[in-house]
């Protein structure tokens, strides 16, 4: 029964339908407009008002799938106001008095065109849906959504700098894109990585483009590499691409994948949650499979925790045993180089074409037998949920024969180990971009890290480091004082990711 109407026809509301199937219910379309007005102003409780409020509602978009009113209004919360945007056309198709799919074309303000199709409900229960006044016949209500936004050439929450390649692998004469072929010595190329393309984190060089660090004005003043970094030069002479440079977030100081002048990185393991950091971009990457390896750092978790949230293989490597030469620091006594993948075989080669490749002065790799460790008061420290998995998981392993069971340990006071981590690093991570940020107050005042070199020398300093009364103390020889960890103020940047871990 289909009721065709004029493509300029305006019905019950301030929406031109372009074309219509059924019937128009009295008060759709009044609630179609009443949800993009809120969308428009960012009103969060009248956004959530229009979806209905049970556990099998959903909104999905590139992104993936959310379920539920109560994932579906985080996600919103944390995105904030969405893109600006104009809706062009709108058709309706009624399947009942009380249900209708809409699907409406819009021109975001950036260009292209978006599609949303949402199938509407009405209910009888006379509440409010959005911010229209529900008619007596009950309030509309969205009850599935699937947004289309217009396809970026780039995701710039994921890539800084993308090519198809942007640096070619070896070729079979041991050339790369920028450089001579290699001198093999007669031996056979090392080419098991042929095939696979990289995401390198944007804290390594990559010849004829410089070092951003997550950071806009750094990268504004920051000249082109004019080598590849050591870790980066070894994955291309194995035959690997670098498909481009991915983000990290700022300075590579966090855990969270938070970017404040980039975004944050999607997360298609659990859409809707944060990404993990810092090793952000290159770990979206791999999962969204842009590229088969993430070239990262480890710090404090960087490559472990982006890992961990988006269902990667992640490692970080022992201190030292990649060079990291071409490296821009962050906490060089903690800095590692490892790798993210979709599979443990890529991994192992990855690590395989790069890991022998440390034989020079103070570096001697060597091979050890496996033993497995589990601290028990750690394990309780987590949730019951996560425990419950961790010990499925080892007993599976040790009965397939994979592994030796593990090994109780104690660690001591690991709260006070990780005082005296975070310690350390904050005064190196002051040490490596403390003079830019200085330079930079306006760049950069989104982060919680003091400004001044005195009030760091003032109360860290790693020389000499020491346990005093169960307390963290700094002594710092310039000023002769010892400061304790009860005076410390916010000297971090972790902006809350361990409790935010896996956060819709």
């Amino acid at each position: 029964m289909a009721e065709g109407v004029p493509e300029e026809a305006r019905v019950d509301s301030v929406t031109t339908l372009a074309s219509l199937e059924g019937s128009l219910p009295d008060g759709l379309l009044a609630a179609f407009d009443a949800y993009e007005r809120a969308l428009a102003a960012d009103d969060q409780a009248a956004l959530a008002a229009a979806f209905e409020p049970t556990a099998t509602v959903l909104r999905a978009d590139a992104g993936g799938l959310l379920v539920g009113h109560e994932a579906i209004t985080a996600f919103r919360g944390r995105r904030g106001s969405g893109p600006v945007r104009r809706v062009v056309e709108v058709h309706a198709r009624v399947l009942d008095d009380d249900t209708a799919l809409i699907v409406s074309v819009n021109a975001p303000a950036g260009g292209g065109r978006g599609v949303v199709t949402q199938l509407w409900r009405r209910d009888a229960d006379g509440g409010a849906g959005a911010d229209a006044e529900a008619p007596a016949g009950g309030t509309w209500r969205v009850a599935s959504a699937q947004v289309q936004a217009p396809a970026p050439a780039v995701d710039r929450r994921v890539w800084r700098v993308v090519g198809e390649p942007l640096v070619p692998g070896r070729r079979g004469d041991g050339a790369t894109g920028t450089a001579p072929p290699a001198d093999q010595g007669g031996g056979e190329p090392d080419r098991s990585l042929v095939g696979e393309t990289v995401a390198v984190k944007d804290l390594f060089a990559v010849a004829g483009h410089a070092i951003g660090a997550g950071v806009p004005a750094f990268l504004d003043e920051a000249a082109p590499e004019t080598e590849h970094a050591s870790a980066v030069r070894l994955l291309l002479q194995a035959g690997a691409s670098v498909t481009g440079i991915a983000q990290t977030d700022e300075f590579a100081y966090s855990i969270a994948g938070r970017n404040s002048a980039y975004g944050t990185p999607p997360n298609p393991a659990v859409p809707g949650a944060i990404s993990g950091g810092s090793t952000s971009g290159p770990a979206a990457a791999v999962a969204l499979g842009q590229a088969s390896i993430g070239l990262g750092t480890d710090t404090g978790g960087s490559l472990r925790v982006p890992a961990s949230y988006q269902g990667l293989w992640g490692l970080r490597t022992t201190h030292g045993a990649v060079d990291r030469t071409g490296l821009l620091p962050l906490a060089p006594t903690f800095d590692t180089v490892g790798w993210l993948a979709r599979d443990a075989d890529t991994l192992l080669r990855a690590a395989a074409v790069t890991l022998p490749a440390v034989d020079r002065p103070g570096v001697d790799q060597r091979g050890v037998d496996p033993s497995y460790v589990v601290d028990p008061s750690l394990l309780a420290a987590v949730t019951p949920e996560v425990r419950t998995a961790f010990t499925r998981s080892i007993e599976e392993a040790v009965s397939a024969g994979s592994i030796a069971r593990p090994e109780p340990v104690a660690l001591g006071d690991v709260a006070e180990l990780f005082e005296l981590f975070r310690v350390l690093q904050a005064y190196e991570a002051w040490q490596s971009n403390g003079a830019w940020i200085t330079a930079h107050p306006v760049s950069y005042t989104h982060l919680t890290l003091p400004t001044t070199e005195a009030w760091w020398r003032s109360r860290w300093a790693p020389d000499h480091l020491k346990k005093k009364n169960s307390r963290c103390v700094c002594r710092v020889p310039s000023a002769g004082q010892d400061i304790t960890n009860t005076e410390q103020t916010s000297a971090t940047m972790y902006n809350d990711a361990y409790s935010n871990a896996g956060q819709r």
